[in-house]
């Protein structure tokens, strides 16, 4: 089944769950291929990331990765990402990634 989303991408339904895009579905096969011949190890899809706790002053602020996986001893995480969904909260979300985690997001284009 295919759904539109607001970027004009269309979401996807596959044996593997929902994928934003065609895309993502195509990388998360490819990485799958990787973690399948020993490349990587541990490979997940949306995994939750805690950017600012929630508090008196708001609710907790997270950042949802498109994957993330072990390649040798770095922790990966994957964004797969156009022009189009490089939005200013993106943007901030993936300093604030860098700036807790001190993990860079590494961006697929496609």
């Amino acid at each position: 089944m295919i759904y539109r989303s607001k970027y004009g991408n269309k979401r996807i339904e596959t044996p593997d769950g929902m994928f934003d895009s065609k895309a993502e579905y195509e990388r998360w096969c490819e990485l799958q291929l990787l973690q399948r011949i020993g490349s990587i190890t541990d490979l997940k899809r949306q995994v939750k990331f805690v950017l600012i706790d929630k508090s008196e002053h708001g609710r907790e602020l997270s950042y949802i990765a498109d994957f993330t996986y072990q390649d040798g001893d770095e922790k990966v995480i994957e964004d797969v990402k156009s022009e189009a969904t490089k939005t200013p909260l993106y943007r901030l979300k993936k300093r604030l990634v860098a700036e807790r985690y001190g993990i860079d997001i590494k961006e697929v284009k496609r």
